[in-house]
């Protein structure tokens, strides 16, 4: 074997013995490496095996692996070397994976060893040098010419690493000259090929056709002029290997600045890797926005107004940041210096401080702090400035390796790490830590400057957290490398890093230290955030609740009562009830923000405190000058008059009210002017600040956010109508009514109570008016939300109607304006030219329909390769490119099907004398005009190419005349015989199906066409022509019979190899032979969707077309982490529990599309033999009709395509060569016609990639790649996979490597973009990051953030890998982007959705429906004219730089951000932003389908939206907002689920309402009440009053008017009462409780976090123990609650109440309370199969009897879930606590109305009687107890004493019984309302236990609450299970479940219950 010693380099003594075989005892840990794999899945090459620690031999395994097929000699030698530098990185092997890797390696060397010889030479160093030559000879010098940039780029790799290898086995002596020579060439080269991402920027040449367009070349120059800048002095660095670990040196001389971002990076410090993305990043900004108003001629200079354009955006948020703080801009011009390139500079400054600034990019203030301070340092360096005080050149503060990262960017990271560590685990209350905005809020003050400094102090109180951990080495190393930098930066950075490694989360001691204030808000768990920040809307509807009730309990009780002056003054006492609201919203102010004060300036507290004095003011002013006024005063106002004295006047509380509503008035007249309040607000004069002070705090955002005066008109139009109709509806139907029943019920007097009451004189029956009113009360406020349900239906179905939406909805309407279609292409999607004006009409619709054709053919054709149409569909739906010699429009056939066969059967009847009638009937319909036309003219172009022989050519030619000579003179009938022309057509069938085949062998037809076309020509001669006979020449002489000349037997049969020919001949035999309508066309439902949906789009109001080039450029980001990319084999195959596989599945949801797959792939499936080609097409097809990564990718990269093919049409209109591709004869040579389209190829893809970039955000990538998972390493090599098929797709992930930092491993951080090469990735940029980002936030935000950097242009989509694309829909890409360029631009461009998981079952059909409303009628109507539109996470268009320069595009705070894309709508709404939304352009999206996933949404949702109730953005906005503005705001984010909540609230008082009536004895005794009985009506009707909130069902009317506008409005009503059918009400209901439940809870107790859904296929059965776990607290509980309810109600009033009341009453509450118990088996697939049932309950009796423990999952055992499902309340606060034991202190008052009524109590209403029924709830719980502890004390060692005691117990309960039934009159109702009392007392206690638990742990009664909680659950558990049982015992219940279910299914004549049951077809493969 080759030996080091042999090679000249070696090992160093203690390495390993490459020779010597590895022992016994060191094979074991290769096994590590056997990488498991899939089946049939490649082997991974061993450079993709390489541990992080050893990533420097990774290229020279790439390079083995390169060469292995030419030399398998030099790829061995190349291994080896690989094996010393392995060696020499790590010689202990002590960094993860690296003694498997070697192990691994060093076997596979000794088997080349035996097994590979030299073949060049008779040794190794021969044999490389050799081999060397002839690379470079063959790749590099010949190559150079013809090899692509990428290939270049790699043959230059392979060379260097060639000769570092060679370097190591061949002495420097003994190389020859020449291959040194080659090597100096290649290493002076090298850096010309380096791998690039898009723009080849130090490729030397122009081979690169990217690098020709001027706009490129100019914005490349303009940043090379780095003449006049002083060169920054060279840093000396301790690496050995800079460039590979992205630090920035200089070679010899000052060669290394080659660009303005060089000199940057040297003289700040920043990264190579970062300096090299944020180069390509400004190029082309600068590049795409300098072309954008240009001519594309030549020019070299970068345009002026291009730099400043791009200077102002950038900057436009750091100047206003300047000008809130007063302080001067520090970008400033300087006489001496070139502006453009001084504007380039700081424009670079900031780009490279962003793209390094890691986490800190969500701070975008702190980084305007750092950008300040650089740039003053960037100015001072150019300019040779001096420092005021110590007269030293100013210099950067902070320079050397990689010194931005070290000294800046880490130090703030290890802040915002250390909160977060504080926060354990976001577990800890929002207000003990700080977040992203805390710390962004502080650099938002002048503090900053003063105590923070530059150089950054390190001890400043910004950085006390993080300094307190530090050790005081460590503070010291920090200190050190400020004043050293050189020296000690590497240290310091790593000494940074060292402090906070994983292991200190868990040390309780690190996180003690200085705590800092919250900055400007604090977010606190409590619901009077809703009031705090929407209190204008809850004053309003109280004092309209106050007037409307004072109006109403009026003697008059109308309206007209308001101009009675008592009635009048009454109503004006609503002023007192605001002023008690303002002072309630003033203490508010003080309470919840106390903990931020210090972080406050004292003016911003003065004003707190002063505002709560001068409310405090007002309610004593107020009520004073009130009671002065009144005439008669009584009771309160009596006091207050008194008290008075003298003030007594009439005018004087007028006065005051005018005085107090002044500030009001103010505000209401800058209403109306909504500019002056904007310039008012963004002002920063300071007499402006002063005169502001008062009104509202001065903050940085939400200054201004005031829309145009007719947005104004248009919302507040829309709230003015919505509230005259609530306040209507809420005074005649919820109000006034109420009144008259509720002064009777006050005039009664005290009734008689059946129960001890504790307050019997309370005089009114205030008791019974409290029950009646709440309810009602509650609806007040809640219906707002169904009124603004009712309106967004109306305003959202009026604007889609004027937007044209629906116009084309089926594919009748598109037939009968497709003649239209492309004139409306042309208008909206191509670039508008005077040449298209010039010419005729027909030549106008011509050239209008050739440019039509090529996008037209290329979405058909999209649809043909996802398999939605098939092939013969396809062709009837293509439009030829070119109408060539035919005179009419060529129409696609499926608008001329059977138009040709209808023709002829007209003609046949058509007499001599009709031709004038038939000529007419043919052109009234125009498709059968240019159907007849066009089969002539083709069938005369076909025979006549045909044809080769010229006096046949003549025949055919008088055939023709004669046939147009004929309709010229009108004999047509006459010399033609109709009647034959279907024999004719019969025989062009069977010619045309001759000639359209393609033959391998043609000769072996030739002699059937040639029969054919005989008989062709003799059926027109001798049948169909009347005179056709003389039409043959006459050969004179007249030759004999044996000699005459055959006809027609010469034919031109080469023809059917040209593709235009063919084409031709297809079209044609379409037009004859397909009789039926082509009306159903294509079959597909989706197909269909999106071709109507498309040709409708062309008539929506689209922004104007710019061309391609010229066109905004723009990204497209996806996150993604582990879902799934692409279905395996073995995932296609594994079956589920009813034997069903997915892709059995999938054939029976798609079948059509399965057809359409099998014939495009043109393979049997059933075949055993299944090659590799078919699975892989397979897969795919799978997985594109999932939710994967690689369905995302497709769509995406559809963009790329649509611009391709747009910019090929442009380029070809521009050069106004429309006749080489808009029909017309080519005129040009093939050879040039080839070489034109190549280069037209080449430079469309350049143009393309110059605009689009998508870059999938892959997180983890880095660690699957290195993973031995097989999923881990399938996941890696699919996402390889995507990357090589797509070659403009990126992908970015956080790479993980491991270092030794003295003595501890550390892990060290890059963020690193790759793209796709041959058969492996290849990185391109590679940025060290201070720590893992993902360790700070939220996951997803977090991960958009670090790939952001590698995103370009103007715009960015974001998309979720759920979403899915069009090609037809990507063709208007540049239109929507031109909404960038209008007046009042977007910041946020809103895109249309649509739902494509709608399908598969009636769960997944109503959350499509669902989902569809929202994103389409309810978007439209928050975009305009409520303008209240935010982000949604969906496929929005972001305006990338004002969102890079304002903190990104989401939030990431830890759990306050769970929803991180609504606060990006928020971010940008409040640094003012505009948000739109448009629906002429759409983007497909997947939706859970389960009912399980679908609950696990929700409650992500509902949890999102209960910590943004907590969060300062709703906070500000609901504040800045003006009134009709924050009224929209509130009712479509957080409003909506208080709402929800508050219904479900109303249920509840109203229960709990009439269980007090009941029970007390309130009820009977007003009903039995004679004034009562002779007037029942009103009574009944206030009992009623909760039925108003079934009125919810009104918010399903968004969904229908979609539907009707889309679909028609007879489609919407059949859906909506299909809907109903399929229990779509019971599904909504059981949302409306998970919304509730997980809403509520969060701002309770908190418990927030991401729930991932799973995104299958199957629709599976969920077992009975899944379905309890997820629903048992949020709704199985509260429903059985209500259920007892209403049982009690029912019970103990029967007797009194007819059972038409209750059930008018309870109804709602009943079919609630079933929803919420059933709901999740109803929609269960199989949730009534007996067997199933069965199975469920054996599981359910297991996960019951587990015990828990650590590690033990919540699937596994009871005690773990029970655990788990408490967790919040282990987090919660003293406040939280106290709220639950409030909470569950209303299920005692069932107990203490119940015992009063048992028979046993005698009537008697003593108090002794409830504590009585305490004694016996105790003594129960004590026997409980008795057992439970006799069972573990005695049940193992002592049996029988455990026996005797449990016999004891017996006898005694049985005795007590005893005694209770004979002694007392105990019954057994007694015993049953004795549970119904007591079961509800249990649960509070167990309550309370879960509330207390630290207090019960210590005293050690825990373990009783754990098994109190068991018993609970097994009862509620068996009261659920047993309806299902029951059920399950009649077939057919399941079969009519599974209709339920499916519905959708069976209408589509699909096998679902096949699917259901497992059965298959035995027709059908598993694949």
């Amino acid at each position: 074997m080759a030996s080091s010693s042999k090679h000249g380099g070696g090992e160093g003594a203690g390495g390993p013995k490459v020779g010597k075989a590895p022992s016994r005892k060191m094979t074991r840990t290769s096994t590590m490496l056997d990488v498991q794999q899939e089946e049939d899945a490649p082997t991974p090459p061993d450079s993709e095996l390489v541990p992080s620690s050893l990533s420097a031999i990774v290229p020279i395994l790439r390079v083995a692996n390169e060469v292995e097929g030419d030399n398998p000699r030099v790829a061995y030698l190349c291994r080896f070397h690989a094996f010393e530098r392995a060696h020499s990185l790590d010689p202990k092997s002590d960094k993860r994976g690296v003694r498997q890797f070697k192990t691994y390696l060093l076997h596979r060397l000794e088997k080349d060893e035996e097994e590979i010889k030299p073949r060049l030479a008779k040794n190794d160093p021969k044999e490389i040098q050799k081999f060397y030559q002839w690379y470079y000879n063959k790749f590099i010098r010949e190559g150079a010419a013809k090899s692509k940039p990428e290939e270049m780029t790699k043959h230059y790799q392979i060379a260097s690493v060639l000769y570092d290898v060679l370097k190591t086995i061949v002495p420097s002596d003994k190389i020859d000259d020449e291959i040194k020579r080659y090597a100096r060439e290649v290493e002076r080269k090298k850096s010309h090929f380096t791998p690039y991402n898009i723009l080849p920027l130090h490729l030397s040449g122009g081979a690169s056709a990217i690098m020709d367009f001027p706009e490129i070349r100019a914005a490349v120059s303009a940043l090379r002029k780095v003449d006049k800048l002083p060169m920054p002095r060279r840093q000396p660095t301790t690496s050995s290997q800079p460039e590979a670990d992205g630090i920035l040196v200089f070679g010899d001389g000052e060669s290394s600045v080659h660009d303005l971002l060089d000199w940057l990076g040297l003289n700040f410090g920043f990264q190579k890797g970062n300096v090299d993305n944020q180069r390509e990043h400004l190029v082309l900004l600068l590049a795409n926005i300098d072309i954008k108003e240009k001519d594309q001629e030549e020019y070299s200079l970068l345009d002026t107004e291009t730099v400043i354009s791009l200077k102002e955006k950038v900057f436009k948020n750091y100047y206003s940041w300047c000008a809130y703080l007063q302080r001067e801009s520090n970008i400033r011009p300087h006489n001496d210096a070139e502006p453009q390139q001084l504007e380039l500079l700081y424009i670079g400054l900031y780009f490279l401080i962003w793209g390094e600034a890691s986490n800190v990019r969500f701070m975008p203030e702190c980084l305007c702090y750092i950008f300040h301070h650089m740039a003053d340092e960037l100015y001072g360096t150019i300019f040779g400035n001096v420092r005021p005080v110590s007269g030293g050149v100013i210099e950067p503060a902070y320079k050397g390796v990689r010194s931005f990262l070290q000294d800046i960017v880490t130090p703030i990271y290890n802040v915002i790490l250390k909160e977060v560590q504080r926060s354990k685990s976001s577990t800890l209350s929002h207000s003990r830590w700080r977040n992203y905005d805390d710390l962004n809020e502080y650099f938002w003050s002048k503090d900053c400057f003063d105590e923070l400094g530059w150089p950054m102090d390190i001890h400043a109180d910004f950085f006390a957290d993080s300094v307190a951990t530090h050790p005081k080495t460590e503070v010291k190393s920090f200190a050190d490398s400020e004043a050293t930098h050189p020296k000690t930066e590497v240290k310091s950075f790593a000494d940074s890093e060292a402090t906070h490694p994983k292991t200190e989360v868990k040390n309780d001691q690190s996180l003690k230290g200085k705590k800092k204030p919250k900055t400007n808000f604090v977010e606190i768990r409590t619901f009077w955030h809703l009031f705090r920040s929407f209190d204008r809307m809850w004053t309003f509807f109280i004092l309209a609740f106050q007037a409307m009730l004072i109006v109403a309990w009026s003697p008059l009780g109308s309206v007209t009562a308001l101009f009675d002056p008592d009635v009048f003054r009454s109503v004006l006492s609503i002023f007192i009830t605001a002023a008690l609201l303002n002072f309630l919203q003033a203490a508010l102010d003080i309470m919840l923000s106390w903990k931020s004060w210090g972080s406050m300036q004292y003016s911003q507290i003065f004003r707190y405190l002063l505002k709560f004095a001068v409310a405090t003011a007002w309610i004593i002013i107020l009520p004073l000058s009130y009671s002065s006024s009144a005439q008669n005063p009584t009771g309160l106002i009596k006091f207050f008059s008194n008290w008075a004295g003298d003030w007594r006047s009439q005018y004087l509380y007028s006065y005051a009210i005018v005085i107090y509503m002044l500030p009001n008035i103010l505000a209401a007249m800058l209403f109306m002017l909504p500019p002056l309040r904007k310039a008012i607000e963004r002002s920063n004069s300071s007499v402006i600040i002063f005169l502001m002070w008062w009104a509202q705090p001065r903050l940085y955002v939400g200054r201004g956010m005031h829309e145009s005066m007719f947005s104004l008109l248009k919302y507040t139009l829309f709230w003015i109508l919505l509230l005259i109709s609530k306040l209507a509806f809420s005074y005649y139907v919820e109000i006034n009514p109420l009144v008259e029943p509720t002064k009777t019920i006050m005039d009664l007097g005290a009734g008689t109570y059946e129960w001890h009451e504790f307050f019997p004189y309370l005089q009114h029956n205030i008791g019974v008016v409290i029950t009646i009113w709440a309810p009602i009360v509650l609806v007040y406020f809640m219906d707002t939300q169904i009124w603004y349900a009712i309106f967004s239906t109306i305003f959202g179905g009026i604007h889609g109607a004027f937007s044209h939406l629906g116009e084309i909805r089926t594919l009748g309407m598109l037939r009968s304006r497709f003649e239209s279609v492309p004139s409306a292409f042309t208008d909206r999607l191509m670039p508008s030219s005077k040449e298209e004006l010039k010419g005729n009409q027909d030549e106008i619709e011509r050239r209008n329909i050739a440019k039509f054709s090529h996008i037209w053919n290329a979405f058909i054709s999209s649809l043909r390769a996802e398999d939605l149409i098939s092939n013969k569909e396809k062709d009837l739906l293509l439009v030829p490119y070119s109408s060539g010699n035919v005179s009419v429009v060529q129409w696609p056939p499926f608008l001329l099907a059977s138009k040709i066969p209808i023709a002829l059967d007209m003609a046949k009847d058509f007499k001599r004398t009709g031709q004038g009638e038939l000529i007419k009937k043919i052109k009234y319909d125009n498709y059968m005009f240019s159907a007849v036309i066009e089969c002539y003219e083709t069938l005369r172009d076909i025979l006549k190419n045909l044809l080769i022989d010229e006096e046949e050519q003549i025949i055919l030619s008088q055939i023709c005349f004669k046939v147009e000579s004929s309709i010229g003179d009108n004999s047509f009938l006459e010399s033609f015989q109709m009647s034959e022309l279907l024999q004719l057509s019969n025989k062009l069938e069977k010619l045309l199906n001759l000639l359209k085949v393609e033959y391998e062998d043609i000769e072996s037809y030739k002699t059937q066409i040639i029969n054919v076309l005989q008989d062709i020509m003799e059926i027109i001669t001798q049948d169909v022509m009347t005179n056709g006979r003389g039409i043959y020449p006459k050969p004179s002489p007249p030759a004999p019979e044996t000699e005459r000349k055959e006809m027609f037997t010469k034919l031109k049969l080469e023809l059917m190899d040209d593709r235009s020919w063919r084409e031709k001949v297809v079209r044609l035999h379409l037009l004859l032979t397909v009789k039926e309508s082509a009306i159903n066309v294509p079959i597909n439902l989706d197909a269909r969707r999106r071709i109507t949906f498309f040709a409708n789009s062309l008539f929506m109001n689209l922004p104007p077309t710019p061309k391609v080039r010229n066109m905004l450029s723009f990204s497209v980001l996806t996150p993604f982490y582990k879902e799934e990319v692409l279905y395996s084999e073995e995932e296609l195959k594994k079956e589920n529990e009813d034997g069903i596989s997915i892709v059995f599945y999938l054939q029976k949801i798609y079948p059509d599309e399965w057809r359409n797959f099998l014939e495009r792939i043109k393979s049997d499936p059933n075949d055993e033999d299944i090659s590799k080609n078919y699975m892989d097409n397979l897969r795919h097809w799978v997985s594109y009709r999932g939710q994967t990564l690689s369905r995302t990718v497709r769509g995406m990269m559809y963009y790329r395509q649509a611009l391709q093919l747009q910019c090929s049409l442009d380029m070809v209109q521009d050069r106004g060569q429309l006749s080489s591709i808009f029909g017309g004869q080519r005129t040009i040579s093939p050879e040039q016609d080839y070489d034109d389209q190549m280069n037209l190829s080449a430079r469309s893809l350049a143009i393309a990639d110059m605009k689009f970039t998508y870059v999938v955000s892959c997180q983890v990538y880095g660690m699957q790649k290195k993973s031995h998972e097989a999923k881990d390493r399938s996941c890696y090599n699919n996402i390889h996979n995507l990357m090589l098929k797509f070659p403009s797709l990126r992908v970015a992930y956080i790479d993980e490597i491991e270092e030794i930092v003295g003595v501890k491993p550390q892990k060290i951080y890059y963020s690193v973009l790759v793209k796709g090469i041959d058969k492996h990735d290849e990185e391109i940029y590679r940025i060290r990051l201070p720590g893992k980002p993902t360790d700070i936030g939220e996951g997803k935000p977090e991960n958009q953030n670090h790939a952001i950097i590698f995103t370009r242009g103007e715009a960015l989509q974001t998309i979720d890998m759920n979403q899915d694309n069009y090609l037809e829909e990507a063709f208007k890409i540049r239109n929507t982007l031109e909404e960038f360029r209008d007046g009042h631009r977007p910041t946020i461009l809103g895109l249309r959705e649509h739902i494509f998981t709608g399908s598969v079952s009636s769960l997944a059909w109503f959350m499509s429906n669902q989902e569809t409303s929202f994103v389409t009628i309810g978007q439209r109507i928050l975009a305009n004219p409520l303008k209240v539109r935010f982000h949604y996470g969906h496929p929005d268009i972001f305006d990338r730089i004002f969102h890079l320069t304002r903190g990104g595009i989401s939030k990431a705070s830890k759990t306050i951000n769970l929803s991180e894309d609504v606060f990006a709508g928020f971010n940008s709404t409040l640094r003012g932003g505009n948000v739109t939304h448009h629906e002429y352009i759409q983007v497909g999206k997947g939706r859970d389908v389960g009912m399980n996933q679908i609950s696990l949404f929700e409650a992500k949702v509902s949890n999102g939206n209960g910590e943004q109730t907590l969060s300062r953005d709703v906070y500000r906005l609901g504040r800045r907002f003006d009134f009709y503005r924050m009224l929209s705001f509130y009712f479509t984010t957080v409003g909506f689920y208080f709402s929800s909540m508050i219904t479900v609230l109303t249920v509840y008082v109203f229960l709990y309402g009439r269980l007090y009536l009941v029970m007390s004895g309130l009820e009977r005794s007003i009903l039995e009440d004679p004034r009562i009985q002779q007037n029942s009506k009103p009574l009944e009707n206030a009992l009623a009053s909760q039925s108003v909130f079934q009125l919810g069902l009104l918010l399903v009317l968004p969904m229908v008017m979609e539907v009707g506008l889309e679909k028609g409005f007879r489609t919407a009503i059949g859906e909506f009462i299909l809907m109903q059918l399929q229990l779509a009400p019971v599904f909504f209901t059981f949302q409306l409780g998970t919304k509730a439940h997980y809403y509520g809870r969060t701002i309770l107790h908190g418990g927030a976090k991401y729930r991932a859904t799973g995104r299958g296929f199957v629709v599976f059965h969920a077992k009975f123990a899944d379905n309890y776990r997820m629903y048992s607290r949020s709704h199985f509980v509260k429903g059985l609650e209500l259920l007892i309810l209403l049982v009690v109600y029912e019970v103990y009033g029967h007797s009194y109440r007819s059972s038409t009341l209750y059930l008018f009453v309870t109804f709602s509450m009943w079919f609630l309370v079933a929803s919420w118990l059933f709901a999740p088996f109803v929609f269960n697939p199989s949730g009534f199969d007996w067997q199933k049932t069965v199975d469920d309950w054996t599981d359910w009796k297991k996960w019951m009897g587990n015990r828990g423990g650590i590690g033990i999952p919540i699937d596994s055992s009871w005690e773990s879930w029970w655990e788990s499902e408490h967790e919040h309340l282990k987090h919660t606060s003293i406040r939280g606590r106290i709220l639950e034991i409030i909470l569950a202190l209303r299920f005692l008052i069932f107990q203490y109305g119940i015992v009063y009524h048992l028979n046993i109590a005698h009537h008697s209403k003593s108090v002794l009687v409830y504590g009585l029924s305490w004694l016996v709830m105790l003594t129960v719980l004590a026997a409980l107890k008795m057992v439970s502890m006799g069972r573990r004390r005695f049940g193992t060692d002592f049996q029988l004493m455990f026996r005797i005691l449990k016999g004891l117990l017996f006898l005694g309960f049985v005795s007590v019984m005893t005694v209770l039934f004979i002694v007392c009159g105990l019954t057994i109702s007694d015993v049953f309302a004795a549970l119904l009392g007591f079961m509800p007392t249990g649960w509070f206690l167990l309550l309370i236990g879960q509330a207390c638990r630290p207090l019960l742990k210590k005293m050690g009664l825990w373990d009783s609450i754990k098994e109190l909680g068991r018993a609970y659950e097994y009862a509620m558990g068996l009261l659920i299970f047993v309806p299902i049982v029951v059920l399950s015992w009649f077939p057919f219940v399941s079969e009519f479940q599974t209709r339920l279910l499916f519905n959708q299914a069976f209408s589509r004549g699909l096998q679902i219950s096949m699917i259901l049951a497992g059965r298959k077809d035995s027709g059908i493969n598993f694949a």
